[in-house]
């Protein structure tokens, strides 16, 4: 039997320990973390093999995304539901402690052939930046195949990336094909296709814990890089003035559309045809809707099914900042 969708969801954080993990995913966006120092994503909504979130309250707590998909894609999913088997999009917070490595995702034609997964489109929302901390995006103009394939073989990829310093507030859109990391002391939320699709070109001398350096993936990513791309630097944006505040387009892809919305007073988010991501920045809000009243602190993700339509949304104090994300 179908489950009936008609609440705000939230999920249990998938929480990810890497090697360039850290902590601020605990004291910065207040998850709850174990005694390491090396966790470096929180996977927030996911639909992705055996990473598949679990809704952890309300009407629906214990059931999972992939569950929901099946039996209830036109309640949650609306105009998106088609046949899809799997959610679409992949929402996650990313604490880089060190350098995250050089690397390329694929494309949805290479996605599969290369990697047997999705295309792998992103973009990122920078929460906070250390001083000096850098963003790599794409290849400096004029880079092509053969300087590029010269420079994988030597491991000196890193004189050819284009990079600029890392500020908060800071949207970035990575299309798939594009090289680029996340510098050390950077801590960002990120909205990608449902794909996990990464090909490893320079990690920075590092090895991992037992010793050995970690597996490089440079014919696939020589395959998967588009180097008629070029440099990728912040987006643009202007904030446009609506009821209860301000609303700020981000970036607009084929798979993903991001608005930042800075809230003084009572607003409303949703459409009755699409579900909804909401992610909090700054400050505390509080969702309404199907009769339910969910909050949505910084660091924290609700999902707007289809079948709510529009909501109210309001700060629970004097201002609150929050990331919303829709399939356009």
């Amino acid at each position: 039997m179908a489950a009936t969708v008609s609440e705000p969801l939230r999920f249990e954080p998938i929480l990810k320990r890497l090697i360039w993990g850290g902590r601020r995913l605990g004291t910065v966006l207040g998850k709850s973390l174990g005694d390491h120092d090396d966790y470096a994503e929180s996977w927030e909504i996911s639909d992705h093999h055996d990473d598949v979130s679990v809704v952890c309250e309300g009407a629906l707590a214990g059931q999972n995304l992939r569950a929901l998909v099946h039996e209830s894609a036109r309640e949650l999913l609306g105009s998106e539901a088609g046949t899809r088997a799997q959610f679409p999009l992949l929402v996650k917070f990313i604490d880089a402690h060190q350098n995250l490595s050089v690397q390329v995702h694929p494309d949805d034609v290479l996605g599969p052939k290369l990697a047997g997964d999705n295309g792998k489109t992103e973009a990122w929302v920078i929460l906070d930046a250390e001083p000096g901390a850098l963003i790599y995006a794409g290849l400096k103009p004029g880079v092509a195949r053969d300087e590029f394939a010269a420079a994988l073989e030597a491991g000196k990829v890193e004189p050819l990336l284009h990079r600029f310093e890392a500020k908060a507030g800071d949207c970035v859109l990575i299309a798939a094909g594009t090289l680029h990391a996340i510098g050390a002391g950077v801590l960002l939320v990120e909205v990608q296709q449902m794909s996990d699709a990464t090909f490893r070109v320079y990690d920075w001398g590092r090895v991992a814990p037992d010793g050995r350096p970690r597996k490089l993936h440079l014919t696939e990513a020589l395959e998967a890089t588009k180097f008629e791309f070029g440099p990728v630097n912040p987006l643009a944006s202007r904030p446009e003035t609506i009821a209860g505040g301000t609303r700020e387009p981000l970036a607009r892809s084929p798979y993903f559309e991001l608005t930042r919305l800075r809230l003084t007073g009572p607003s409303r988010v949703g459409a009755a045809a699409r579900f909804t991501i909401l992610v909090g920045l700054e400050g505390d809000a509080e969702v309404i809707a199907g009769g339910v009243a969910r909050g949505l602190a910084a660091g924290q993700t609700l999902l707007l099914p289809a079948s709510l339509g529009e909501v109210e949304i309001r700060p629970a104090g004097a201002r609150a900042t929050v990331l919303t994300c829709v399939a356009p």
